[in-house]
């Protein structure tokens, strides 16, 4: 027994050394990062439009927003490209209604609503001829323009003016705006908006800093996006700079809050540009929308959208703006091919956001984060269909929102993170500047992203090719075995204090803790916690009134799971306040989990109409509910 001990020691023994100079040798090769654009294959399958034959240009958006009825006027004038002498221009539209369409600027033309799909919508075919330049679109969105949030004055912080935003990822633009809805088709755009007196629009362009006199706003994007960050709100809205590039838009009652909160992000945009070059869309702003926003962020190019619950007093929750800044580099300007791609959108971004709050906050910081990731990805991949924790996902027939989890945003960062400790971190910097660079403002797919790697890094070293095992990580489901794990030090001293609960020693250790210590804390009670425990800890620390939604929402997970009644109200409280889908999914399935359906119900029934469709549709399939 002795002797096959000491064997297996040395086996582990050689394999580590053999790993380490694997490492070490791959680090020491030399590489050459100069990369010329390839031709990059879109192949979206949630398009029904004909961008093989026809490509959008510029879009002149002419819009009128009607708060009291609900919709949107507007003329859509598309430049086109038709390079293959094609005879009809086909758009993906949904519950648009088409008034009229004319050619360069006047003439006359036949077009139709042809059938589609009840997720794709129903495209709309238009005859263009050999000298079409311009198509012109005049339509009315409908109440089923599921971009489009519609909030009463009583739903806004503020409660004294009506607030729309739209919400066009993944394929919600043509809900909106009769387009090529895919992320591989670019266009730069111009528009003029009328909304009513007093309130402020503004678009992912450039934007106001004042309320205009007259209710009209125009807007120019002259650098290329797709239509998914297409974007518009209104509502009674203030600016504050916060330096000189960037500034943050909320409404009166959250503005001075939200500025001091996002105050580091001159710090960030630094620390992204010293990383991968420089900022390439003029400003960023930021602008705080109302609790009912459907996610933590949306990166609109010049204006990320961000939900409040994010503003925490404290700054502990801004990884987010780290990782919708990322998103400027990662997505904007390098964009996934289409949406079985998504993972090169959100790995990187993920990975850029880690190295973000690293160079700001310290090394210890960015793996609380990572770590505080790691365990809710283990914890998804236990649930989810092995078919669907891939890195590259077959979403055919399927809509691209099912792939919104934790696989393309923490898997994918662990791939990358997995290249870099492989490589060395100077090298793999090296490689996504050039990788930025190369194929800025335009589209990436998986299969060429190999490429890269294969011709850049790997450079047919075989040990290396083994040791990076793109394979297994792009197409095959799960984590392979030799994926990064992080590792933080103030977790392993924070676990030590949750078995056995001791609440003297908690109150002394955790005079220093940030809101992750916390978080991490709740993860990490045990599972047969009793009630009388859970009481005095929320006596001691306050979890249930907590101000941070991230603990709020661990312990009210937890509390459900617990049956722990002296929360319930304030998870009532937060279900019917906060329409974030991160926060709504797992709650709401942890109240089926425990037999408690009849009181989610009951909440949802209330709930629902503050929440975007994004959000309701998911929490209407988790309740079999039928509005």
């Amino acid at each position: 027994m002795k002797k096959t001990l000491q064997l297996m020691i040395i086996a582990a023994g050689v394999i580590l050394l053999a790993a380490c100079q694997s490492k070490k040798d791959s680090e020491e090769m030399t590489y050459d990062f100069k990369m010329e654009a390839k031709e990059v294959e879109v192949n979206d399958p949630h398009t029904l439009s004909n961008y093989e034959d026809v490509a959008l240009k510029h879009l002149q958006w002419d819009a009128v927003v009607d708060f009291e009825n609900e919709k949107i006027q507007a003329d859509a004038t598309w430049t086109i490209d038709n390079f293959t002498n094609s005879d009809v221009l086909v758009l993906d539209t949904k519950h648009l209604e088409i008034q009229n369409v004319v050619l360069n600027s006047s003439q006359k033309t036949q077009f139709e609503l042809l059938e589609g799909k009840e997720l794709y919508g129903r495209p709309l075919q238009i005859e263009i001829f050999p000298d079409t330049e311009t198509v012109t679109i005049t339509y009315n969105t409908t109440k089923e323009s599921s971009a489009i949030q519609w909030l009463s004055p009583q739903q806004t912080d503020s409660e004294t003016d009506p607030f729309l935003f739209t919400q066009s990822q993944s394929i919600l633009a043509r809900t909106w705006l009769p387009s090529m809805d895919g992320p591989g088709f670019r266009f730069t755009y111009k528009a003029n908006v009328q909304v009513p007196e007093g309130l402020m629009a503004l678009m992912s362009a450039d934007n106001p800093k004042f309320v205009s006199n007259n209710g009209n706003y125009q807007f120019e994007m002259d650098q290329p996006i797709p239509a998914y960050l297409f974007s518009l709100a209104v509502g009674k809205l203030e600016y504050e700079r916060i330096g000189e590039q960037s500034g943050v838009y909320a409404e009166p009652t959250v503005i001075k809050e939200a500025a001091q909160e996002f105050s580091d992000l001159p710090k960030m945009i630094k620390a992204a540009e010293n990383l991968y070059g420089s900022y390439r869309w003029e400003e960023y702003d930021i602008i705080v929308l109302p609790p009912s926003f459907p996610f933590g962020g949306m990166e609109h190019p010049r204006l990320t959208f961000a939900t409040p619950t994010i503003i925490a007093g404290d700054k502990s929750l801004t990884s987010l703006v780290a990782h919708e800044l990322a998103h400027s580099w990662s997505g904007n300007l390098v964009t996934n091919a289409n949406w079985n791609d998504f993972w090169l959108n959100e790995g990187f971004t993920v990975y850029f956001e880690q190295r973000i709050m690293e160079a700001i906050y310290g090394r210890e910081y960015s793996e609380m984060l990572a770590s505080l990731s790691y365990e809710g990805l283990k914890s998804d991949l236990e649930e989810m269909s092995e078919e669907d924790t891939r890195l590259r996902i077959d979403l055919e027939n399927r809509d691209p929102d099912e792939g919104l989890t934790s696989i393309p945003y923490d898997k994918g960062y662990l791939f990358l993170r997995h290249i870099e400790e492989t490589i060395g971190r100077e090298n793999f910097d090296q490689f996504l500047r050039n990788y930025f660079d190369t194929y800025g403002f335009k589209v990436m797919n998986t299969e060429t992203f190999v490429e890269l790697v294969e011709d850049k890094i790997i450079q047919d070293n075989e040990e290396l090719a083994e040791e990076l095992a793109l394979e297994e990580w792009i197409h095959q489901p799960g984590l392979p075995e030799n994926h990064p794990v992080p590792v933080s030090d103030n977790f392993a001293q924070v676990r030590e204090l949750t078995d056995p609960v001791q609440v003297d020693q908690i109150r002394s250790a955790s005079k220093d803790w940030s809101s992750h210590e916390w978080q991490h804390f709740i993860e990490s009670l045990p599972n047969d916690i009793s009630l009388e425990t859970m009481a005095e800890l929320d006596e001691a620390f306050g979890f249930t009134q907590s101000g941070n939604s991230e603990i709020q929402f661990d312990w009210y997970k937890l509390a459900i799971e617990q049956g722990y009644e002296d929360a319930y109200p304030a998870i009532e409280e937060f279900l019917i306040r906060v329409g974030r889908r991160k926060f709504l999914r797992p709650l709401y399935q942890t109240m089926v989990d425990e037999d408690m359906k009849d009181w989610a119900l009951e909440i949802y029934e209330q709930a629902r109409p503050n929440y975007h469709s994004v959000s309701f549709n998911t929490i209407d399939d988790i309740l079999d509910y039928e509005a």
